[in-house]
This record gives C-alpha cells, structure tokens and sequence, in this order.
C-alpha cells in the first residue's frame, strides 16, 4: 500500500484483486485502462473536496472516471489514484421547473431507462455505453441537436467541487465557469450533478440500411444529394464507412423524433437498392440500445470536421476506409476501421450561447470521425499514427474541395491524444488558460489527464 493511499477515505477504497476496484478502473477500450495504485468511489462532494486537498499536498495523479468511454489512455486513468464517479447516480425529476437533475457517475442509457418511460427525455448521448459527465463536458452530439443544440445548452445548473476544496452550484450567473465548464471537461474541478432541461418524448422511427459492393456508390451520391439540403429538425441521420474481415460497407441509419417520418422526408433513401435493412418503432431507450457499438479490445477515435459532405468528400471517406482497411488488416487480420459522418443541420448552434467549445458558433463544423478497433497492443502506435496520416489527408482533400478548413475545430469527444489544443479551441484557448490559473492555481487538475489548458 502506497504512503498516498493510506488517506483516501479507507471504506470507499479498493485495491487491486478486488471486483471493486476491477470495476473502477475497467474502461471501454483496454487500451484506455491503467492499473492504478488505489481505486476510492466518493459518495459526496465533501468525500470529494477531502480526496482533492489530500491530493494537493501529495501531488499524487489521479484520474475521474463515469464510464470509461474514451479512446485516449491516460484520460480517465492513472497509475496514482482512480476516482470513480459510481456512487453519484442519482436521478430526480423537477417537474415544476422542468428540469432533470443527473448524477454525474451515470450512463445515459440509466438515465434514458429512467425518465423516458415517464414521457420525457433530455439531449443526451446516441450510443449505449457513453457516460453522462466526459460527454456533457465535452458538448454534446446528440440525436435531439438540431431541435435542442448541444447538451451544453440545454444546462441550467452544474454542481462541482473546485480544485481548493470548495462545493459549487455553477449557473449563468456564474458568467466565467459557466462558459469555460461548457466544453472544458475537468480543468476546473470534478463536476458530480448535471441538471439539464427535460422535453416530450414521443415513441421514435429510426431505419438502418447497408450496402455493400456496387450498391454502395450510388447509396454515397443519394445521401450526400440529401444532406445538401435543410430538413425538418426532428430528424437526425448518421453515415459510416466500415471495413472489417475483408469487406467494406457503406452504412445509413435515420432517426426521426416521432411515430413516423413525414411523407417525403426519406422516401428516396429507403427506395435505394440495399444489401440489408432493419426498421425500427419503439421507445427511444429501445432505439439507442438498438444501435451497433463497437467493441474491439483496442481502440481510438479521431476528430475530422467537414462543412458538407459532399459527393466527392464521401469517395475520399469511402477511400480512406479500404485503403488503411487493407494495409492494417496485413498487421491485424481483426482490425476494425469505421469512418463516421455526423451531418447536422447549419443552424444547430444557433440554440446555444458561449461556450469553451465550439470556440465559434458562427460555422458549424461536421464532427467527422474516425475509429481503428483492433487487439494487438504492439500496433497502438502505428495505429495512431496512421489515424493522423488519414484526418490530415482528408482535411487536405476538403480544403482543395473549397471548405474553410483552416480553423476548423475536432470534436473535442473525438480528437485523438496529442492533437493540439489550438486546433480544438481556437480563440478560446487564452481565455480558458487565464481561468484555469484564477479557479486552479496549484496545478491541481493537472495531476488528472485529459485536456489540459
């Protein structure tokens, strides 16, 4: 037992050998986990402000977890102290001020299983597995965006335990952390409730269709035909390009918030001549677990933002996947490449106000992806580097397109470990550095990873 460990609150903590700490420290990725010394789940943010003073006089590292749903190692691991959030799953409905309160150690899919059986719902993530707090931190795509914007504008409330100790209820008041916890993650302290504005929530359509072989190029000219053009704001549309065993695949999945779509709205998408198709009408906690997640061993994601996706932006997606799918598979026969196109409507930043991301509202840059899964740790670096090969050349290829690029910021959830501050928060970036000094001054939250300002 290290001389650290002795001080963080003996009956919450875990050591290794024990399910307890497995579970702490286990991540979606293996190559996101790290054995840590000590594992200790808070109950309070006073249990919390104690771990926090402990740790500014030891200076031992320490990490945050919820879920554990990053691709970067070292975000929400440690070889020091693991925190985990587990014990901050608290839920609770305020009808009267039509908000709902949501521990941060939650996943969205407990939080979904909650409250949409009572016929509401709020802007959360679209995937299972994604935990509420790295998320929210980080904005927040989700299906709801172009009705509602990002999950950070939808925030009225953000409970935190500053770096010195103290317990803080954040607001708009609260003019320079509010701005800079919307989208600044854990610069700032370790943040336990979120209270969000809830909406109705109608049972949903959704359609997954893929294509393979001949039928995929003509499905990438329909789809980028409908996205040139604006549609209803209940509607939201994912695109992937996936190559796995040899084979690659063009993927659509439509979701629309109601019963049905209306006459017209994807008729011509699902008239396309396709290799598979699965519909979907049910709740919306049914339709997300309904979705495909990825679950290699190994893996990372990268951010590629796109003003449009065009025709010929699609081709150089489609070829990006086959071409690093083929030349990864001879190092790693199980590899899994997907290539994501998140399109939302121009105006879905329009809901929010500022915020440490987006450093600007006034374009709306497509959080493209990119995601290598694969089970040979000895391949992380070649991986990575072959992710940044592929963003690069897909931002070149767009910028000849005409897109403006050039300040074009990654999805701060999605950008892969090592890329450049200045890329993600632009001119944000002083101004965030300057609060992180007045609310951190003893470089507490440097001794946690993530982004750090």
């Amino acid at each position: 037992m290290s001389i650290y460990s002795r001080y963080m609150l003996p009956d919450t903590r875990s050591f290794l050998g024990s399910s307890e700490f497995e579970g702490d420290i286990s991540h979606w990725a293996n190559s996101s986990s790290e054995i840590s010394t000590c594992s200790v789940r808070p109950r309070t943010p006073q249990d919390i402000a104690f771990i926090l003073r402990k740790i500014s006089k030891t200076r031992v590292p320490f990490a945050v977890k919820d879920s554990g749903h990053t691709g970067n190692p070292g975000f929400s691991s440690t070889p020091g102290v693991q925190i985990s959030m587990a014990n901050f799953n608290q839920i609770v409905i305020r009808e009267d001020a039509g908000t709902v309160e949501i521990g941060a150690g939650l996943t969205w899919t407990e939080v979904y299983k909650e409250i949409v059986p009572k016929g509401i719902n709020v802007v959360g993530g679209r995937l299972t597995g994604v935990g509420v707090a790295g998320f929210t931190l980080g904005g927040g795509y989700s299906w709801k965006s172009n009705q509602f914007g990002l999950t950070v504008d939808t925030l009225t409330e953000i409970d935190i335990v500053l770096p010195d100790g103290n317990v803080k209820t954040v607001t708009e008041k609260d003019e320079d952390l509010w701005f800079a916890l919307k989208g600044g993650f854990n610069n700032y302290g370790i943040a336990t409730k979120f209270t969000l504005k809830f909406h109705h929530q109608p049972q949903v359509w959704g359609a997954s269709i893929s294509f393979v072989g001949d039928l995929a190029e003509g499905a990438q000219a329909a789809f980028a035909t409908f996205l040139s053009q604006p549609h209803d704001p209940k509607a939201a549309q994912l695109g992937a390009f996936t190559y796995t065993n040899g084979t690659a695949v063009f993927g659509i999945v439509l979701f629309y918030d109601g019963p049905e779509p209306p006459k017209g709205l994807y008729d011509e998408l699902l008239r396309l001549p396709n290799s598979s198709k699965n519909d979907f009408k049910g709740s919306f906690t049914d339709w997300v677990a309904s979705l495909p997640v990825p679950g290699m061993p190994r893996g990372f994601f990268d951010g590629v933002p796109m003003t449009q996706y065009t025709d010929s932006i699609m081709k150089a997606f489609n070829n990006e996947s086959i071409f690093w799918g083929e030349k990864m598979s001879e190092l790693d026969k199980s590899i899994v490449i997907v290539y994501n196109l998140d399109p939302f409507e121009a105006d879905m930043l329009k809901h929010g106000g500022p915020s440490a991301y987006p450093p600007s509202r006034s374009q709306l840059f497509l959080p493209s992806s990119i995601y290598f899964g694969v089970t040979d740790e000895s391949l992380d670096k070649k991986v990575r580097d072959a992710m940044r090969t592929s963003a690069r050349t897909l931002h070149e290829i767009g910028i000849k397109e005409g897109q403006k690029l050039q300040d074009a910021s990654p999805y701060v959830n999605y950008a892969l470990i090592g890329t450049p501050l200045e890329w993600m928060y632009g001119q944000n970036l002083p101004r965030l550095r300057e609060l992180r000094q007045k609310y951190d001054p003893d470089d507490i939250m440097r001794l946690a990873g993530g982004w750090k300002f």
